[in-house]
C-alpha cells in the first residue's frame, strides 16, 4: 500500500499530471471516473494567491467527486510561497504540492519551477517554510536538473527528504530538454536504489500506453506513475492501465458511445464550474482530442467550436453519436 501521510492510495497508484490550461476540475473528475488514483490542479502562481487575483483562486476549486487532491503553487520568494501555501492549505486538499520542474521560459527563467533547480539550498528553505505552515502532507515535483551537465535529482531529493516532503514526482528529463528528447527513467531507478530515501518516489514521462506503463513499472521500481500528455484526450488510459497490470491484457478502447459520453460529461462540469460562456469556450480546446481519429469531423469539429448555446452543444454531440455509430459498424 502507498501512502502519502495518512492518504491511502492503493498497491501502485496512477496519478494525474497538472497540466497548464488542462488539469483543471472539469477535467480532472473524467480523469477520475476512468482510474486516475490522485489529482493535481493546474499550478498556481503563489504571487497570484497572495495577491487574491481572481484566477488563482479560481484554482483552488475543488469537486467532491474528485478527491483525494493536491493543490500545485510556485514561486521564487521563500515568505511569498509559504504565505502562498497557508492559503492553499486552507482550502482543503489532501496534500499541498510544490512545483519545482516547469521548464516554461517565463517561470524557469525568473527563478521559479525548474530555475530553483540551479539553487538547491533556496529550494530547500522554500520547501522547510512550506512544511512547517501546513498541517497537511507536502509533496515536490521536479525535473533531473537544469541540464544534462547539471543533474542533481540525487541531492535535491536527500535535501527535500530531510525537511519533510512526503512523496516526490520526477518527471525524467531536464529543464534544457523541455519536453523534448526522452525521458531518462533511469536516474528515477537510481533515486529509487538509494538506500536513504524512504518516501514514495512517482516517476513521470513519456507514459502514453498500458504497456509502457508495466516497463516502467517493472524496469524502474518506482511507487507510481504520473500520466499527463497521454491522458488528454483519453482519460480511460487509467482503466485500461490498471487493466492490463492485472491481466496483461490490453482492454478495447473506448467506444463512441464512451468518447461521447465522456466530453458530454466534461461540457457538463465545465459549464457548472464557469458558467456557460467561460465554460463553453474553455472546453473547445477539447473537442478534437475525444474525437481524434473519426473520418470527416472537421465539419463536426467547427460546429462545435463556433457554437455558444449550450443546447445546441449537446444536440451535437448527440448528432455525432448516432452519425458514427451507423458510420462506424
Amino acid at each position: 500500500m502507498v501512502k502519502i501521510g495518512n492518504i491511502e492510495l492503493g498497491e501502485f497508484p496512477l496519478l494525474l499530471a497538472p497540466m497548464e490550461d488542462v488539469s483543471d476540475p472539469p477535467f480532472r473528475i473524467v480523469c477520475k471516473e476512468n482510474g486516475a488514483d490522485l489529482m493535481y490542479t493546474e499550478f498556481i502562481s503563489s504571487e497570484g494567491l497572495i495577491r487574491n487575483a481572481t484566477k488563482s483562486l479560481h484554482k483552488l476549486d475543488i469537486f467532491p467527486e474528485e478527491r483525494p487532491i493536491g493543490i500545485q503553487i510556485f514561486g521564487d520568494k521563500v515568505e511569498v510561497m509559504r504565505d502562498a501555501a497557508k492559503i492553499a492549505n486552507d482550502a482543503g486538499p489532501e496534500l499541498v504540492d510544490i512545483n519545482f520542474g516547469c521548464p516554461v521560459k517565463n517561470v524557469a527563467c525568473k527563478g521559479a519551477g525548474a530555475g530553483l533547480l540551479k539553487d538547491l539550498p533556496k529550494m530547500q528553505k522554500i520547501t522547510e517554510e512550506i512544511v512547517k505552515i501546513c498541517d497537511r502532507p507536502v509533496t515536490v515535483k521536479t525535473r533531473l536538473g537544469w541540464d544534462d551537465s547539471t543533474i542533481n535529482i540525487f541531492e535535491c531529493v536527500k535535501r527535500l527528504q530531510d525537511v519533510g516532503v512526503q512523496a516526490l514526482t520526477i518527471h525524467a528529463r531536464t529543464r534544457a530538454q523541455m519536453y523534448k528528447g526522452d525521458a531518462d527513467w533511469s536516474y528515477i531507478a537510481k533515486v529509487k536504489e538509494m538506500q536513504d530515501i524512504h518516501i514514495p518516489i512517482f516517476g513521470n514521462g513519456d507514459v502514453d500506453t498500458p504497456e509502457k506503463a508495466w516497463e516502467y513499472r517493472q524496469r524502474y521500481g518506482v511507487d507510481g506513475i504520473m500520466i499527463g500528455r497521454g491522458a488528454i484526450g483519453h482519460p480511460w488510459i487509467f482503466r485500461e492501465v490498471k487493466h492490463y497490470f492485472k491481466y496483461q491484457q490490453l482492454l478495447p478502447g473506448p467506444t463512441l458511445e464512451e468518447r461521447v459520453e465522456a466530453c458530454r460529461k466534461h461540457l457538463i462540469k465545465s459549464i457548472e464550474w464557469k458558467g456557460d460562456k467561460l465554460g463553453i469556450f474553455e472546453m473547445r480546446r477539447h473537442y478534437t482530442n475525444y474525437f481524434r481519429g473519426l473520418p470527416n469531423f472537421k465539419d463536426y469539429r467547427v460546429k462545435l467550436v463556433m457554437e455558444e448555446n449550450p443546447a445546441v452543444l449537446f444536440e451535437l454531440l448527440e448528432e455525432v453519436s448516432h452519425k458514427y455509430e451507423t458510420e462506424l459498424v
